[in-house]
């Protein structure tokens, strides 16, 4: 059993990861709520506050990134700024001051998303971090030391968003939760390094 620290566990993709875990000790975090641990990933020292308050861990599963929606022509750097502090330097922070904290050959899995390979209109932002994201890590993995692994997962829509999102993605498939918990269940715990884990219909 390991221990396993789950970012975002009260959202609905963080519901979809619990779902692979549960042979493990999930230590659950958000930004609020009914979780174990309060955790603003846009601060680093609340993400250094988290580590230290956990204490020894094997895993990091993060299931957030908030994103700013708009046209191109209209988003302003505010907006962008608000996307790549949340979806992508939040999630490379998780992993840059988590290296130091992490057990040896612990794991790190991040969260990216479909948009950045079936773009759609308004999420530009979103697309262009979670390719970055998908980059950060096939790269990063041949830099961690101590035999720390680093994948990501970019899954579609869930079927249980579909009602929140269905309408800004025609032509999409939703995947149920079960079958992302199974991606991220994999990169857990599975040998997999510097992989990006594709869930799509």
């Amino acid at each position: 059993m390991k221990t396993v620290i789950l970012i975002g566990a009260l959202g609905k993709m963080g519901q979809a990861a619990l779902t692979g875990l549960g042979n493990h000790n999930v230590i659950t975090a958000g930004r609020s709520g009914d979780v174990d641990h309060i955790v603003d990933i846009t601060n680093e020292q609340s993400i250094r506050a988290l580590y230290e308050k956990v204490g020894a861990f094997d895993a990091v599963v993060n299931t957030v990134g908030f994103c700013e929606y708009a046209n191109f022509t209209e988003m302003t750097e505010a907006q962008w700024m608000t996307t790549v502090m949340s979806k992508m330097m939040g999630q490379i922070n998780l992993v840059r001051i988590g290296q130091e904290y992490i057990k040896d050959a612990g794991s790190f899995t991040l969260i990216s998303g479909i948009l950045n390979k079936k773009p759609i209109p308004y999420a530009i932002a979103d697309a262009t971090t979670s390719g970055a994201i998908d980059t950060f890590v096939k790269i990063v993995s041949l830099e961690m030391p101590r035999n720390i692994r680093i994948n990501v997962v970019n899954p579609t829509v869930l079927v249980e968003a579909w009602d929140v999102y269905g309408e800004m993605m025609p032509g999409f498939e939703p995947v149920p939760g079960k079958l992302v918990g199974k991606a991220f269940e994999r990169s857990v715990d599975g040998f997999i390094n510097g992989e990006v884990i594709v869930v799509d219909a």
